[in-house]
């Protein structure tokens, strides 16, 4: 079941094995749970808005898991947002389970998904080995979910509103910061393990 070899394994597989038995795979998905979980709640000063490291974490499972551990990952995130556990950012204050993930963010929340299984895919294509690929894959998956959240936000909100200025402009600067590191952080990491195959 869920057979994960490819052609270039992850960084995952290269740090932990080729995910042999479906303990260490359950194991991994539950860790990254726990780590886009504590991620939604850190808020680090930053302008104009605060920010978190979510989509930071989204990207680097995706891109460490591979596409198929990465949206399972993802899937249990949500999962345990729908049932009711404060797992997303602004949870419990503004509100909880599906009656949160039907407001204006359940279309960032959805993009977290398509993102992390692409960028997955795109690192077991072997994108995720130098940082000018790195780089643009973290950039189409930042487009994958603003484009879901928007497209969410503009239908909840209606178009004559400025979605563009509540639902991308502000995050923008931060976004640029975020993707930078995790940029920076895959190929390193693999320069460090003396593998580029």
């Amino acid at each position: 079941m869920l057979s994960v070899q490819t052609a270039h394994p992850t960084l995952g597989q290269q740090l932990v094995g080729s995910y042999s038995n479906l303990f260490t795979k359950m194991l991994m998905v539950f860790v990254g749970s726990l780590a886009l979980w504590a991620s939604a709640k850190i808020q680090i000063p930053f302008y104009p808005v605060p920010m978190t490291m979510q989509t930071t974490v989204v990207f680097m499972i995706g891109m460490a898991y591979g596409w198929r551990l990465g949206g399972l990952t993802i899937m249990l995130y949500l999962f345990e947002g729908a049932m009711g556990l404060p797992v997303f950012s602004g949870t419990p204050d503004k509100g909880l389970g599906l009656a949160y993930m039907m407001g204006t963010t359940g279309g960032y929340l959805l993009g977290f998904f398509f993102a992390a299984v692409l960028l997955g895919w795109l690192a077991e294509k072997g994108w995720d080995r130098n940082y000018i690929s790195t780089a643009i894959a973290m950039i189409i998956g930042n487009a994958v979910i603003y484009s879901f959240g928007l497209l969410w936000l503009g239908s909840l909100v209606g178009w004559d509103k400025p979605v563009l200025e509540w639902g991308m402009l502000p995050f923008l600067m931060g976004d640029a910061v975020k993707l930078a590191l995790a940029s920076l952080l895959l190929p390193t990491v693999w320069k460090l393990l003396g593998n580029q195959k």
